[in-house]
């Protein structure tokens, strides 16, 4: 019997995982489906002089002894998770988990924590599963904002901090025998220069030219490279993200990488990938969990993403969200590009007919289904029995269902002990019939972005939530998202792709397009190379895109790709920006 190469064997297992995924959703795969935003219990705020709204940012997640612990702002907590799917929460007041922008290191089997408020003390736990903490130190000299730890191979311990629309961010080396000291004057690092890199632009599409907030440091070292990340324009945008720096040293000097922003997501249903921390999985690959915005209650209406990181053969770090907030599949292995990991289930509720039991004005069932995060169907109640209906217009094939809450009128704190959804979501191959795809009724999960995954590939053309129990307010979701196939044609390839970059501000371009019949969508793929298209935004039914996030200084190629309901076309031809 001829022997086949190990590679050979590692490759059909990976087809084969995919091809289970698309056709038969197999136990084992359908369980290590994800979504964003994360699946999290996120907490409303404990205020009651401000609008009700649930938050959490600028989070940091650690691989803790085979343990993964994400700490984020205003959660009253932490969550645990041994595979980066199901999340446990932990609470405790032992810790300051009230501050925000939190950061974690790992020394001597121990995990060290700080937060941005107060006196930035110091606590440590070397078991955090118990929420049991011990404070080692009370303050430091020095007062700080988004503070973030680094250790080095060599033993050394580092700190970057920094949040401000005028200052730069800084940098200092802590002595641990002398319990976290600052060794000599901290230095600056990281300066804005929103004139010339257009992701420091303000506003969801980095129009403006308000002076940006310079925040979120963190620190990676990677193949002797050190990589130095900031968040930047503001938490509030869709244009939200981080760029580095890289040095051969952790005290710099840092030059600014030749790709950038690092992490960035503008379009599609959240925005925002901004403010984050990069960390290596169980199995060698680099992740970025980073903070997406909603921001309509308050600015820090918050939530969290995670999403794949790669370094090139060039030793560029550079975030793929590509398709940021569709169904991916959380690998058991080591993965070499973000198509590993992409399900091809594509999203069919997008601008689809819905009805209701009840409309509020202003939050008519359309807005459900409008892939637009920050608008939202609301009931004219939040009692038990409302409804609301998709007609996906034909029989697919349903692999998933993203139920995403909206808080309107609601007067819920805290983490109360009523904050749960309770609700039924069935479907229909003609409106008449009806059959569960998850029953929820029962549930006492505070899961505002519930992602659910059915236990087999179900043909469908309507799927209906009927509420049973809200924390509070009216009956509203900013998202019923349905995902699977249609079966159709895939659409075209993009012709007559034209990129106008502006003379006078060349941070700004716009791209345009023939559109293409059959395209619900289109994902415009740009970098700084041929080879290296690692921006990406993804937009619905328009044919042109103003991008604001460019260098000034740089050349930008450009691709684009067409969806449907079906699946994705081929990239168009190269085009270099004139």
């Amino acid at each position: 019997m001829k022997k086949i190469p190990l590679l050979v064997i590692t490759i059909l297992c990976f087809v084969n995982a995919n091809y289970l995924i698309a056709q038969e959703l197999s136990n084992y795969w359908k369980n290590r489906l994800v979504c964003n935003p994360m699946n999290l219990s996120y907490r409303y705020r404990p205020e009651t002089k401000e609008a009700s709204r649930r938050e959490a940012a600028d989070p940091v997640i650690v691989l803790y002894k085979d343990l993964y612990i994400l700490f984020a702002s205003k959660t009253g907590g932490y969550w645990i998770s041994n595979d980066l799917i199901k999340w446990d929460l932990v609470l405790t007041n032992q810790i300051p988990t009230e501050d925000y922008a939190p950061t974690v290191v790992e020394i001597n089997d121990t995990l060290y924590f700080m937060a941005s408020a107060g006196t930035n003390a110091i606590y440590k736990s070397a078991n955090p599963e118990s929420g049991n903490w011990i404070k080692v130190r009370d303050s430091m000299p020095m007062k700080m904002t988004d503070p973030a730890f680094f250790l080095d191979d060599d033993k050394r311990l580092y700190l970057y901090w920094g949040c401000s629309n005028k200052d730069p961010l800084y940098r200092v080396e802590l002595d641990m025998a002398r319990n976290f000291e600052p060794i000599g004057n901290f230095t600056k690092t990281i300066f804005a220069n929103p004139k010339k890199l257009g992701w420091e632009g303000d506003g969801d599409y980095n129009q403006s030219d308000k002076a940006p907030w310079i925040e979120g440091s963190w620190m990676n070292k990677i193949n002797g490279t050190y990589y130095l990340q900031y968040a930047a324009p503001g938490t509030e945008y869709r244009s939200y993200c981080d760029a580095v720096y890289t040095s051969k040293s952790p005290l710099g000097p840092f030059n600014l990488a030749m790709h950038n922003p690092f992490s960035l997501k503008i379009g599609g249903f959240i925005g925002g990938a901004g403010h984050g921390s990069t960390f290596k999985d169980k199995y060698g690959n680099y992740w970025h969990v980073a903070t997406m915005t909603i921001s309509i209650h308050h600015p820090f209406e918050r939530r969290l993403g995670l999403f794949p990181v790669f370094v090139d053969n060039d030793s560029l770090i550079y975030t793929n969200t590509a398709w940021g907030d569709f169904p991916m599949q959380m690998p058991d292995r080591k993965i070499s590009t973000a198509n590993d990991i992409f399900t091809d289930y594509m999203l069919l509720s997008n601008k689809k007919t819905a009805t209701a039991s009840s409309s509020m004005e202003g939050h008519e069932p359309s807005k459900a289904v409008d892939e637009n995060i920050r608008t939202a169907w609301a009931a004219k109640t939040g009692d038990k029995g409302e409804w609301f209906i998709i007609d996906l217009e034909a029989i697919c094939k349903v692999a998933a269902i993203q139920v995403n809450y909206f808080d309107i009128n609601s007067k819920t704190y805290g983490r109360d002990s009523l904050d749960y959804y309770q609700y039924l979501v069935e479907y229909s191959q003609d409106g008449k019939v009806w059959n569960n795809f998850s029953d929820k009724r029962n549930s006492k999960e505070s899961l505002s972005h519930n992602f659910l995954v059915a236990d087999k590939l179900t043909q469908a053309r309507y799927l209906k939530i009927t509420n049973y129990k809200i924390p509070g307010g009216v009956f509203a979701l900013s998202g019923l998202r349905v995902f699977g196939y249609k079966n159709g044609k895939i659409p075209s390839v993009p012709d007559k792709v034209t990129v106008l970059r502006n003379e006078k501000d060349k941070r700004k371009a716009l791209i345009k397009w023939e559109p293409v019949r059959n395209a619900s969508g289109y994902n415009i793929n740009y970098g700084i190379s041929p080879e290296k298209l690692y921006h990406n935004h993804y937009v619905f039914g328009v044919d042109s895109l103003f991008i604001g996030n460019l260098h000034d200084e740089k050349k930008y190629y450009f691709k684009i790709q067409s969806f449907n309901e079906s699946g994705r076309s081929k990239l168009s031809k190269m085009v270099l920006d004139f």
